[in-house]
């Protein structure tokens, strides 16, 4: 994983140039809070996320949420990134730590660049249908 200064989403796709970026993917970007980083003393971009936020509670957001980062890119919320196996690679324990607070998953329903700084405004919140 490595950091950048800014990003493009490509709507319904995913961040360009990241492996997850597929219209089938189910995890288009995974969004982190740093607060839940720092409870469990990891860096941005270790459990790799595709963007870590500050000042919102990520896992509060429930699926169908709409959060625009920037002046133009908006993701939907879709589920919770469950921490996996690959969590205890990092540091033993970690995935038992991250439990609850590794992340929302997500897909681009409108594409555009963000940069580090962007503010994070969340647009509505809408349950998916089932």
């Amino acid at each position: 994983m490595r950091g950048v200064t800014t990003a493009k989403l490509v709507e319904g796709v995913g961040i360009d140039g990241d492996k997850h970026a597929s219209a089938a993917s189910k995890r288009q970007v995974l969004l982190a809070d740093k607060e839940a980083l720092d409870a469990v003393a990891v860096l941005p971009g270790t459990i790799k996320e595709n963007v870590t936020v500050e000042g919102v509670d990520v896992m509060r957001l429930p699926a169908g949420t709409r959060v625009r980062l920037g002046s133009s890119a908006v993701l939907e919320i879709t589920a919770i990134c469950e921490p996996c196996f690959r969590m205890d690679e990092i540091r033993d324990g970690l995935r038992a730590e991250l439990e609850g607070r590794r992340g929302m998953v997500s897909r681009v329903v409108q594409g555009g660049i963000i940069s580090v700084g962007d503010a994070i405004v969340i647009e509505r919140s809408e349950p998916l249908a089932s």
